[in-house]
């Protein structure tokens, strides 16, 4: 029996996991502990780690000579396959397709948030001011999702059920149910130029780097909104704040950074045009249970010797 070692987080406690895990499959050898500092002293004896992708770093990895198997408890992953002591055998397993009703909502609250100019009437409130003005409908606007995967096809019907419409962009545009058109990644800023909303779902990957670049940008109408809750890096920042601030488009929802957590004297803390969230677009209340059925399969494949089964094998070659 290979031994199993679970990197617990606050959402998801090495306890909360052991319970699960030792209900679901009697005998398993497994060590569950929280945070890094304790996964280090039992690195060296596994053959799988299972943890958020935030949580592996190269001193761990390189402290497990065993390790054929990386579960990340995250729809990314591209952090663990920077790492340098990686082996090239070693397998990465993420949880794709868990996340559609916690991105969804967290998009939602940014969008609503920013046509209705949210954080103005929190102003008010604090100073106790009675002001109101005309409140913008999401009905009849257009919504572009850059990245359509396993969170934008549960994001779509979403947006269709508030009365948008839904275009996407893809590096393998296709007909995906819930869309009205699909285009390519090569024709980004035409799709941008659509665009209400412009959320931004896209894995981070060489090919995605910058993907929203000052080309996108300058193509989005003066009153369109974008909302980033993907990774800092498919975004440039700097030119981002430059057209805010010029007044080229009318405000950012930003979930993700380039820096994390975002500094204390970062810009984007006191932009009047900006909603910040701190990460917590795939968070929820239930995120163990969500996680648990995609990691369970993959364990039982794993200690069968069926690696070859594994949902969500993530392509390094393609990294």
């Amino acid at each position: 029996m290979p031994r199993i070692l679970y990197i617990g987080a606050p959402e998801a406690s090495a306890a909360s996991f052991s319970d699960m895990a030792r209900a679901a499959l009697p005998g398993l050898d497994l060590v569950a502990v929280d945070g890094k500092e304790a996964a280090m002293a039992h690195a060296a004896d596994c053959e799988a780690m299972i943890g958020h992708h935030f949580q592996f770093d190269d001193a761990l990895v390189a402290r497990a000579p065993r390790l054929r198997w990386i579960q990340s408890l995250t729809t990314g992953t591209d952090h663990i396959l920077t790492l340098r002591s990686l082996a090239p055998e070693v397998i990465v397993t993420s949880t794709r397709g868990m996340h559609g009703p916690q991105m969804s909502k967290l998009i939602f609250l940014h969008m609503l948030a920013l046509a209705r100019d949210f954080p103005r009437m929190q102003r008010n409130q604090a100073a106790a001011v009675w002001q109101r003005w005309p409140q913008p409908l999401l009905w009849g606007k257009t919504a572009v999702i850059v990245g359509v995967g396993a969170i934008a096809e549960a994001l779509a019907p979403r947006c269709k059920a508030f009365g948008m419409a839904v275009h996407g962009v893809s590096g393998t545009p296709r007909a995906v149910q819930g869309f009205d058109q699909v285009h390519a990644r090569r024709d980004i800023a035409a799709a941008a130029a659509l665009a209400d909303f412009l959320l931004v779902i896209v894995p981070l990957s060489a090919q995605t780097e910058n993907l929203i670049d000052a080309h996108v940008l300058a193509a989005m109408k003066p009153g369109a909104y974008i909302v980033n809750a993907a990774r800092g890096g498919v975004l440039d920042e700097t030119v981002l704040l430059a057209s805010l601030r010029a007044g080229r488009i009318a405000g950012a929802g930003l979930d993700v950074f380039r820096q994390q957590p975002l500094p204390a004297d970062s810009p984007w803390w006191h932009e009047p045009k900006v909603i910040v969230t701190p990460l917590v677009g795939g968070m929820s209340d239930i995120y163990l249970q969500q996680a648990f059925p995609i990691v369970e399969a993959n364990l039982r494949h794993f200690i069968a010797g069926r690696s070859d089964a594994m949902h969500n094998i993530v392509d390094r070659g393609a990294a």
